[in-house]
């Protein structure tokens, strides 16, 4: 499966390279994550508790970073297993300023394993794109978020702490699925749907 995508943070390359660099800042904005500490010279290890559309169970991984080139790019080796299959990937990322902000390009390719393998390639495509940007987004907030007389790491580990802005896991399968639900469903036929959901809604609030 190869994925594939870019992404606009709203903070300079180098608040961005320590957050990707920051097991405790990842963690944080990745709901279901439930460990992610470095285990030996740019290795971590984590352990994810997923509720999102198809891709359920909990998961234990092993992630390497390769090729660093701080603050611009660099390579990872991902490899996990769970109940539901397992998944072994590579992926180049890359960071450049752009305009004030920070342009993310990421390709990789991975190969998925067991009962998840069964979903359907398209369903495990758009998922994937989906929880990448939506956990994206997570880190944007926590990396953007406003704090007085700090920078943008302690501005992190403020976000961290409790009253966090980072989505729940409920928050983070809702947005996930709206997004497959975009790339799945013609534009057309989405609109249709969102315009009878809101239909509906105003009618039930009406009676």
């Amino acid at each position: 499966m190869k994925v594939s995508g870019e992404y606009t943070f709203d903070v300079a390359p180098e608040d961005v390279w320590k957050g990707l660099m920051d097991p405790d800042v990842l963690a944080a904005t990745m709901p279901g994550c439930e460990k992610l500490e470095l285990v030996g010279e740019n290795q971590y290890e984590g352990e994810l508790n997923i509720k999102v559309g198809p891709v359920q169970g909990k998961f234990t991984g092993r992630i390497e970073l390769e090729n660093i080139n701080p603050p611009s790019s660099y390579d990872m080796k991902v490899d996990g297993q769970g109940a539901q299959g397992f998944v072994k990937a590579t992926a180049h990322v890359a960071i450049a300023p752009n305009e004030g902000k920070t342009h993310m390009t990421y390709e990789g390719d991975a190969q998925i394993g067991g009962r998840i393998a069964s979903v359907g390639q398209r369903l495990l495509d758009s998922s994937a794109k989906a929880i990448i940007k939506q956990s994206l987004a997570g880190l944007n907030g926590v990396l953007s978020a406003p704090a007085e007389d700090a920078t943008a790491s302690e501005g992190a580990a403020a976000a961290l702490a409790p009253g966090s802005a980072a989505p729940s896991q409920t928050e983070f399968a809702a947005k996930v699925a709206k997004e497959v639900a975009k790339d799945l469903v013609p534009k057309p036929v989405w609109i249709t749907i969102l315009a009878l959901l809101v239909l509906l809604a105003l009618y039930f609030l009406l009676r």
